[in-house]
């Protein structure tokens, strides 16, 4: 994998109401915890590409940021397009694996992305 240029750019994925998802998550984070995800966005857009345990790869063109808040666990999905992180979707893991409706919920967001910027 070709090393990217430094550092990425991040963009939150908007819908077609310029509602951010992500950014309105996290806003709803304690401030420590939306520190601890920030400083995890920051390593990955300087550090490009990162393999585990920050980040993992769930296929297609699909990422998740793996932040560690404690006693919680935050997955923050993002892809990669044109050298930016375009963060689609965040949650706070509550059981091992992240929900399946979650995961598909990242993947039409990306999917709506790829069709508008083709």
């Amino acid at each position: 994998m070709p090393v990217s240029p430094r550092p990425l750019a991040v963009r939150f994925f908007a819908t077609e109401a310029e509602n951010e998802p992500v950014r309105d998550w996290l806003k709803r984070l304690p401030i420590d915890e939306r520190k601890t995800i920030g400083a995890d966005i920051l390593a990955v857009q300087w550090a490009w590409p990162v393999g585990k345990p920050l980040v993992d790869s769930l296929g297609g063109g699909l990422w998740e940021i793996r932040s560690s808040l404690g006693d919680r666990i935050a997955r923050t999905f993002f892809t990669i397009q044109n050298q930016e992180i375009l963060l689609l979707h965040g949650i706070i893991k509550k059981s091992r694996t992240a929900p399946k409706h979650e995961l598909d919920l990242a993947r039409k967001r990306l999917l709506i992305y790829l069709k508008a910027n083709p």
